[in-house]
């Protein structure tokens, strides 16, 4: 792959024709693309996405829920490159997702990426989110943010999703839905929304269900989600958010071999049935978001948060393993209650007569986890809860202070740097103490200073050539922190935190009034890799292996035409490698497992605005991805095809949309998703063949 130097020079080379074809200003003013996105995750404030040194989409409601069951991350996000968003088919876990290789091989839960619904964290300190309750009915956008300047939101922030949900519009306004399809798929939601002048709010109620394609994988989840936003004056507001999510029984119906899947991918996994694998969980959280103006040039915002989860996840670990003094058991049962703070001051001036920004912040966020492990047996009865096999309390927590400047020296220049500075302490005291397995308390702390760098060219009003440089550091999760590689009891408090160095030049170009086009190279060089160490009898274990290599190139265009056609397209390459032997399975060169090389979406569509009718059809190719460290076995690539039509009717005082979307056209046999490094080479998660969906919604305004 090249070199990030070169890698300049090739974007330079190409920059010159487009630079000469979009040399006229007057031909394209600023702001004429309607494609350009208003973003804030990247500075803090509302801005222009192209205007930034960042790679970030904004993923907006109509993309997340016309013609969608508004359920799913992976339902949307294909269309961002440099994100892998994979549904598992598997609701007892959360989504596959990574951003350029972060997080590609997580096991529980997402790892990698720090994540944000309406500002509050759904990241813990450990750096391990969950995204089950992001409430895609009432969301009015999704950013996404790859590269260095992810790196501002602290530990393991490989890349940043925040959702944000949308405002209520002046009156009243409820809106019912229901979505139906294949498997006993079905979502059922209502939306209350509305502006009184001093009180903006909406709620969202929805339950969703679902047979599931396997065997073995119904599951059902209630979430309830709402935000109200009080002026309190002409320079105050303050912002309450409050959501829950249940998901009572998810049942799990666990990867498959090679074997079995290609006998029959809908089967569920070894031993799924007899030990009745599944998974509850249920969140409750709450949120408040105060900003005060102080005058032309200052701006004040403090946001505190808490809330609680709990989860129970019954295993299918063979009964024999558990009769070892250290096993901690079949059943894990987690009890985490959890809350924070962030608060940040930003100052608008000039420097050298030129605009200079400046945001200045201080985040604590902490975590009190009960964790307990129990038996997945009593006697010869399978699936229950047995005897306490583990009891510990764990406390994590951050203290960060972070700095951010945006300086644009002239009208052709803009400066973003930022540093942040990242302590996350880890402390363990062990309930459980029997013969053979003692007292296994202890503590650890990681700590990184992470700055960045990023610089934008404005060649002219049409187009933009940016630069950006970043390190990060990636501390290892509480579930990699729960079991040692020598399978001695107690924390592994040996495995330390990866950091990386990010490089990233790209371009983004208004192509007429209503087209962009994006691209970014890349480069992430990381060391002391956290990977697997062993992988048996139902567990995974972690060590610190050596260097590894993650480049590649994003390309993004979104078009429309007056005639009602549009094109949307996205491409990822993607190359991720080992670069030291430390084992006999992880060898240099060998591919990272749970990264496709390649990636690709395309979407076309069409609207005939005066009958209300939308169409679209859109392709998606996932090149093939290695399920393991050795590069033993792969997944194979695969492409689909899935269509969507619409049809909206308006009226005075009301809105009535349906539409209908079938998926996998060609009803095509793949695995959408594979569990890495797993410890019976149950790799595989197939996706469902060719399924479809039907919805209406109608939205009534008094």
């Amino acid at each position: 792959m090249p070199t990030p130097r070169l890698s300049l020079a090739v974007l330079l080379a190409m920059l010159f024709p487009l630079h000469q074809a979009l040399a006229d200003p007057l031909a394209q003013p600023p702001g004429t693309a309607s494609l350009d996105a208003i973003v804030v995750s990247a500075t803090r404030l509302e801005q222009s996405a192209f205007d930034l040194p960042v790679a970030i989409d904004s993923v907006n409601q109509a993309q997340l829920q016309d013609g969608q069951l508004q359920v799913n991350l992976s339902e949307s996000l294909a269309r961002v490159p440099g994100i892998t968003v994979q549904n598992r088919q598997n609701y007892a876990q959360d989504l596959q997702i990574s951003s350029r290789g972060f997080g590609a091989r997580a096991s529980f839960g997402v790892r990698g990426l720090r994540l944000y619904a309406d500002g509050i964290p759904a990241t813990m300190p450990d750096g391990q989110g969950q995204v089950s309750h992001f409430d895609l009915g009432s969301a009015a956008r999704v950013e996404v943010m790859r590269g260095p300047f992810s790196s501002l939101y602290g530990n393991s922030a490989g890349g940043v999703i925040a959702l944000f949900t949308e405002d209520g519009a002046p009156g009243v306004a409820v809106t019912p839905s229901v979505a139906f399809g294949s498997y006993g798929t079905q979502r059922i939601g209502t939306k209350l929304s509305g502006d009184t002048g001093k009180l903006n709010y909406v709620a969202d109620i929805s339950s969703f269900r679902t047979d599931g394609y396997r065997d073995h994988s119904a599951a059902k989840r209630d979430t309830l989600n709402g935000k109200f936003k009080w002026a309190l004056d002409a320079d105050s507001t303050l912002t309450l958010v409050v959501n829950a999510m249940d998901t009572p029984n998810a049942e799990d119906p666990l990867g498959l071999t090679r074997i079995q899947f290609e006998a029959d991918p809908r089967q569920a996994g070894t031993n799924a049935v007899a030990f009745n694998t599944r998974k509850s969980i249920a969140q409750q959280q709450l949120g408040a978001a105060y900003e005060r103006k102080l005058g032309a040039g200052d701006t004040v915002n403090l946001m505190v948060y808490g809330g609680r989860r709990d989860a129970t996840q019954f295993q299918a670990i063979p009964t024999g393993p558990q009769a070892a003094a250290t096993h901690p058991g079949g059943v894990i049962d987690l009890v985490r209650d959890y809350w924070g703070i962030d608060a940040h001051w930003t100052h608008r001036t000039e420097l050298a007569g030129a605009p200079l920004t400046a945001t200045v912040g201080l985040n604590y966020d902490t975590l009190d986890e009960a964790r307990k492990g129990f038996q997945n047996f009593i006697g010869s009865q399978l699936g229950v809860m047995g005897a306490l096999r583990r009891n510990e309390d764990n406390h994590i927590f951050n203290v960060d202070q972070y700095a951010q400047l945006q300086w644009e020296p002239s009208e052709h220049w803009l400066l973003l740097a930022g540093l942040r500075n990242s302590q996350v302490k880890v402390k363990s005291t062990d309930h459980y103490i029997v013969t053979g397995n003692g007292d296994d308390s202890g503590s650890t702390n990681f700590s990184a200073t992470t700055p960045v760098f990023g610089l934008t060219w404005r060649i002219n009003p049409a187009l933009n050539v940016y630069a950006s440089y970043g390190q990060g550091f990636e501390t290892p999760t509480m579930n990699e922190l729960s079991y040692r590689p020598d399978s001695t009891p107690g924390l592994n408090f040996a495995l330390q935190p990866a950091k990386s160095d990010n490089y990233e030049i790209g371009m983004k170009a208004l192509l007429g009034q209503a087209t962009q086009l994006n691209l970014a190279l890349f480069d992430v060089r990381t060391e002391d890799e956290i990977v697997t160490a062993t992988s048996s009898g139902g567990r995974t274990t972690f060590r610190n292996g050596g260097r590894t290599s993650r480049t590649g190139v994003e390309a993004s265009l979104a078009t429309t035409w007056d005639n009602g056609f549009g094109l949307a397209a996205a491409y990822t390459y993607l190359d991720a490698h080992y670069r030291d032997t430390i084992s006999a399975t992880i060898r240099a060169g060998n591919a990272i497992p749970g990264i496709p090389r390649q990636s690709a979406f395309v979407e076309g569509s069409w609207q005939h605005k005066p009958s209300g009718f939308s169409s679209a059809l859109e392709l998606r190719h996932v090149a093939k991805v290695y399920v393991n460290d050795a590069n033993a076995d792969a997944a194979p690539a695969y492409t689909l095809a899935s269509l969507r039509l619409g049809f909206e009717q308006n009226s005075a005082g009301w809105q009535l949309k349906e539409f209908v979307r079938v998926d996998n056209l060609t009803d095509k046999k793949y695995a959408g998703s594979v569990i890495v490094n797993e410890s019976n080479a149950r790799f595989f998660e197939p996706a469902p063949g060719r399924t479809w969906l039907a919805g209406v919604s109608l939205q009534l305004h008094f």
